[in-house]
């Protein structure tokens, strides 16, 4: 099963993709990660990222795809993957195509962006360990102190909820549009957001099914 999963940020993506690739036994593929490792590496692709990277600038989507196009040719991804981060736009979308990866679903998480920034907006995080938090479905037993290190709970940059609109204006501008460039090839299906994380895993379990 080749999958790509869509959705906001905050919408759950993440989670979701680990819940699944274990369910389906296949691999996640994390632009962020396999960026990182064929640097890393040092694969000629992996070089030439270590470039755009190290100068501050956007690494380029040829040199994306490039090093997707060989985190794919790994044993471990004979049986299928997960697709994470990437397509962000039409352009990627187009840029995949034409290496020739196809997918078999493209599966959209639907969540109203108010939802999202209340979601974000109550994510606390520890500045001691990192552990992570949430006011309303992971509270600490003490507000604002760590339950594992008694360390000070803050709230990250990205979390505010200003900064969470802007992203959001930037996925409903760039990345939404992919919703209607796959279902223009058939294999998009929508997956409304559920009140629990099982919940949700259990309606993208039920339309890939389909």
């Amino acid at each position: 099963m080749k999958l790509i999963l869509l959705g906001a940020p905050g919408a759950g993506k993440g989670t979701q993709a680990e819940i699944i690739k274990k369910k389906l036994d296949i691999p996640t593929i994390s632009t962020g990660n396999i960026l990182r490792a064929a640097v890393k590496n040092g694969t000629p692709i992996g070089l030439k990222a270590k470039e755009y990277m190290d100068s501050g600038r956007l690494v380029p989507d040829e040199v994306i795809i490039g090093v997707i196009t060989e985190r794919l040719q790994d044993a471990d991804c004979a049986n299928g993957f997960i697709l994470d981060g990437v397509p962000r736009t039409i352009a990627q979308a187009e840029a995949l195509e034409k290496a020739g990866i196809s997918f078999d679903a493209v599966v959209a998480i639907e969540i109203a962006d108010e939802k999202i920034v209340e979601r974000m907006g109550g994510r606390r995080v520890c500045e001691s360990c990192g552990c992570s938090y949430h006011i309303v479905n992971i509270p600490p037993k003490v507000e604002g102190v760590c339950d594992a290190c008694g360390g000070k709970l803050v709230q990250r940059k990205d979390d505010d909820p200003d900064t969470v609109r802007d992203r959001l204006a930037v996925y409903h501008k760039e990345t939404e549009p992919l919703k209607g460039f796959y279902e223009a090839r058939g294999i998009l299906k929508t997956v409304e957001d559920q009140s629990t994380v099982e919940g949700t895993t259990q309606a993208i379990l039920s339309v890939l099914e389909k």
